[in-house]
């Protein structure tokens, strides 16, 4: 069995191999929150932002973002770019 902190340590490892490849998409990232982590995430041109989640499922984990954004955590990058994407398109 996986405890508490083994999780949160897991989601941190994800979320920031997420955070160092946002800025190649022109995006500021922040870690938010020591238990349950979560990323928090900018488009310094269109202002927009989203808050993306680290979650186990399933074989692995994944990560989820608003609105309906989600990609594997194995793949960074990609998710990188699905929201730069996301938070590119004008509101």
């Amino acid at each position: 069995m996986t405890g508490t902190g083994d999780y949160s340590r897991q989601r941190l490892a994800r979320l920031e191999a997420l955070a160092a490849r946002l800025s190649g998409q022109g995006l500021s990232a922040r870690l938010l929150g020591t238990d349950d982590p979560v990323l928090s995430v900018r488009h310094p041109g269109t202002g927009r932002q989203t808050i993306v989640f680290a979650t186990p499922s399933g074989e692995g984990w994944m990560f989820l973002w608003a609105p309906g954004g989600q990609e594997s955590a194995d793949d960074p990058g990609r998710a990188a770019e699905l929201i730069g994407q996301a938070l590119s398109r004008p509101p």
